[in-house]
């Protein structure tokens, strides 16, 4: 229950109130910690929870990519996320240098483009390896050449087809590298004003340090803003869609391949036999012409069946079903 006010204060919140002067009202300690700072000019579009739901899928991606690089490059590879916050594009966009590599791509079926922003030191880095070098990349920065551009289009490629997995939970995607810039006037498709998610990775090729950043405009996220939750993703069925999350689980499970083996016997020979063996000679089995096979799911023993011929090809025929307790 909250504090009472004492007659004073009753009588200056009134006397206040009389003459038109709000801002004279006492605020008490407790309601002064409620007030927050609001900027206008840059609303709120992302809440802590879901920049740290964006930090957690990023990490699983930077994983699965520093993997590949590490193997298409033939060197050690560091990735590591620096910063999840939100912005401006106008604050995104005057950080950027000339020449830089800008990739625009969109993230179907969800409507925009984001971006990915590679450091050129990095980019010359992953050019140098590729045609051979050490990775050192070049001391003095110059715009690329068409060839440098297409090779860089195909390492984006790669990096993106990792994209989908770690957002299956949030939404399932498919991205596609619209264009490669390199020059940050071309990448104004968004208003200065926008909010959006910037993710800051720090990337090591070698010796070579630089930055990957990811711009997640609000536009683009806003369909898939209330899954941003890790919560979400381990949401458990209730009773009310029990049944109907059980008859997924059953067409899912009749699409799954399983292996069959039919084993037509069994024998053991020595080592020694076994070296010598010869085209014709003749290896006794644990079955007899008339017996049943074993039928193998897997590595369980499921059927008993007889062999034979179906349209000209070696086939079986299932004769009894072995049950739990056998």
């Amino acid at each position: 229950m909250g504090d009472i006010l004492s007659q004073s204060e009753i009588d200056a919140l009134l006397n206040a109130l009389n003459e038109g002067d709000g801002d004279n009202i006492p605020v008490t300690e407790d309601q002064s910690k409620k007030i927050k700072k609001y900027d206008f000019k840059m609303p709120s579009k992302f809440n802590k929870e879901q920049l740290r739901t964006m930090e957690i899928i990023f990490e699983n991606y930077i994983r699965l990519v520093s993997s590949f690089l590490s193997a298409y490059l033939r060197t050690t590879i560091q990735m590591e996320i620096v910063d999840t916050s939100q912005t401006a594009f106008k604050e995104f966009s005057n950080s950027l240098m000339s020449p830089d590599i800008l990739g625009i791509i969109q993230l179907k079926p969800l409507k925009g483009s984001i971006i990915l922003e590679m450091s050129p030191a990095i980019g010359y880095s992953i050019i140098d390896r590729v045609l051979g070098g050490s990775g050192l990349g070049i001391k003095r920065l110059r715009d690329f050449s068409e060839i440098e551009k297409v090779l860089l289009e195909r390492i984006i490629n790669h990096m993106l087809s990792y994209l989908p997995e770690p957002w299956e939970n949030v939404a399932e995607i498919t991205p596609k590298l619209e264009k490669l810039e390199t020059s940050p006037q071309f990448v104004q498709f968004v208003s200065p004003s926008e909010i959006i998610a910037l993710v800051t990775i720090s990337a090591k090729i070698g010796s070579t340090e630089g930055f990957i950043n990811f711009c997640l405009p609000n536009l683009v996220l806003e369909p898939v803003m209330e899954k941003l939750y890790t919560k979400y993703w381990f949401n458990v069925p209730t009773d009310d869609n029990s049944e109907a999350y059980a008859e997924k689980i059953e067409v899912e499970l009749e699409k799954t391949n399983a292996r069959v083996n039919a084993v037509i016997g069994n024998t053991y020979i020595t080592v020694n036999d076994f070296i010598n063996l010869q085209i014709g000679d003749i290896i006794p089995l644990d079955t007899y012409i008339n017996s049943d096979i074993k039928v193998l799911v897997g590595s369980l023993h499921k059927f008993y069946a007889k062999p034979g011929l179906s349209r000209g090809k070696n086939a079986i025929q299932i004769t009894s079903l072995v049950r739990k307790e056998e």
